[in-house]
């Protein structure tokens, strides 16, 4: 691997832009730019191959990881299939050394390390080092620490803005100027007043030409990039999506969650991921034509029998919707419409996305635990199934994001990155322009409602 571009910083003072490396991506009218944004954006899916089926990277130098955020997301709960450094641990194999994990939760962080070096990755771990900022890292780091990829698991109401605290992108790009970010989604979680914000974020990201992806691992399914291939290969047009998203709320016991002012509400929180599903299929939104209802915590259908945390302890202003109803426009003219429902009880989730086009009929089931794909094609009223038992996107977008950076032969085969920050940005948009026309109508029906 002696011929790998080099991508790190070659600074002796850590931060300083100066006598540094080429970035990951060259300038903007180079070749390797011009190749990248020239790939389609959607992946062969006999090139996604499950984690089991798949052998380490090769290569004998050290890929450098920082970690920011020592939480779920990034090493895994009973909730849920996210662990990111499970996902690293697999695709780098001996090759991956995380540098540093950055969390102001010191005791969380070291706990998690220490159960990390007690297994066979410890060689990943064992010279791990813990600090409350990323300045701090910075600050004590040395050149041979300098991180080839950052992975940013953090809260998001505590990034994807310009503010102090709160902008860990842009920190990103002036301590690692080239260094590629991997960031969750959504792309923040704070007042709607900051969606610019986050879209200057997008810009400062493009124009640096730094390999940034999204945690949108859902467009990275086999079931999903089948749907992109059989629009593209019958060069159809969308004409609809429709999405469900309903949630086993009996399972939810982070009281945030269930508290707008912290979570931003299940449409935002959670949502997301279906919302960004429809835009992939329908393409951007017309914005102007978002309109949503709710039922509320406080109407009569709104009860919810089983919850595990105490709502009283929420002021009444911030507790979220049980259901949330929306349609638009695409700026293409297609349809879109989404549910997201607070009421099942149980574990599972219930959640599903159809795509309408000219004589056919697109719905994926199940996407979360065993997606199943039904497709109805013209002349034929018979629904063909497909399953997909071992699909794991999480390590697909892991595994394309390494993809990108390893790309050293600038081969258009390597396949794209599927989420960049500024699509994110716009699916983060749309979620807050159905969090707030669900509030005016609600706000409209309680102005107008006569007193009994």
């Amino acid at each position: 691997m002696a011929n790998r571009r080099p991508s790190v910083l070659d600074s002796p003072v850590p931060g300083t832009l100066g006598n540094r490396r080429p970035s990951v991506l060259d300038s903007p009218g180079s070749r390797r730019q011009s190749v990248i944004s020239s790939r389609r954006p959607s992946i062969d899916p006999s090139r996604l191959v499950p984690m089991d089926k798949t052998s380490a990277l090769s290569g004998t130098d050290h890929f450098n990881v920082l970690f920011v955020g020592a939480g779920n997301i990034m090493f895994g709960s009973d909730e849920g299939p996210w662990n990111h450094s499970f996902r690293f641990e697999h695709k780098l194999g001996p090759r991956l050394k995380v540098v540093a994990l950055i969390d102001p939760a010191i005791d969380r962080a070291t706990s998690v390390l220490q159960k990390k070096c007690e297994t066979f990755v410890r060689s990943a771990y064992e010279n791990t080092r813990v600090f409350r900022t990323l300045e701090d890292f910075v600050k004590n780091m040395s050149r041979k620490d300098t991180p080839r990829a950052v992975i940013v698991g953090s809260p998001p109401m505590f990034r994807g803005t310009l503010q102090t605290g709160r902008d860990i992108e842009l920190q990103i790009l002036r301590y690692f100027p080239g260094v590629a970010m991997f960031i969750e989604k959504p792309a923040a979680t704070g007042p709607s007043s900051e969606i610019e914000e986050a879209f200057q974020i997008a810009k400062h990201i493009s124009d640096s030409g730094t390999i940034c992806s999204v945690g949108y691992m859902l467009r990275y399914l086999k079931a999903v990039q089948m749907m992109k291939q059989i629009i593209h290969e019958n060069n159809l047009t969308v004409m609809a999506t429709v999405a469900r998203y309903a949630c086993a709320y009996e399972a939810i016991a982070k009281p945030d969650w269930w508290d707008k002012s912290k979570s931003a509400g299940p449409v935002i929180e959670q949502g997301t991921h279906f919302c960004d599903l429809s835009r992939y299929f329908g393409g951007d939104v017309d914005m102007t034509t978002v309109s949503a209802h709710s039922l509320e915590w406080d109407e009569n259908a709104g009860h919810l029998s089983k919850m595990v945390v105490d709502e009283s302890a929420i002021p009444a202003e911030n507790r979220i919707p049980r259901v949330t109803a929306a349609t638009w426009k695409y700026e293409s003219g297609a349809v879109g419409s989404f549910t997201h429902l607070v009421a099942l009880q149980g574990h599972d989730y219930s959640c599903e996305l159809e795509v309408y086009a000219d004589g056919y009929q697109l719905k994926l089931v199940n996407p979360y635990v065993q997606p199943v794909l039904y497709i109805r094609r013209p002349g034929n009223d018979h629904e063909e199934t497909h399953r997909f038992p071992d699909d794991d996107p999480f390590f697909s977008e892991i595994s394309v994001l390494i993809d990108n950076i390893e790309d050293i032969e600038e081969d258009p085969e390597t396949s794209t990155i599927l989420s960049s920050f500024e699509d994110a940005c716009k699916t983060y948009q749309l979620t807050w322009a159905i969090r707030e026309a669900t509030e005016r109508n609600r706000k409209y029906k309680k102005d107008n409602t006569i007193p009994e």
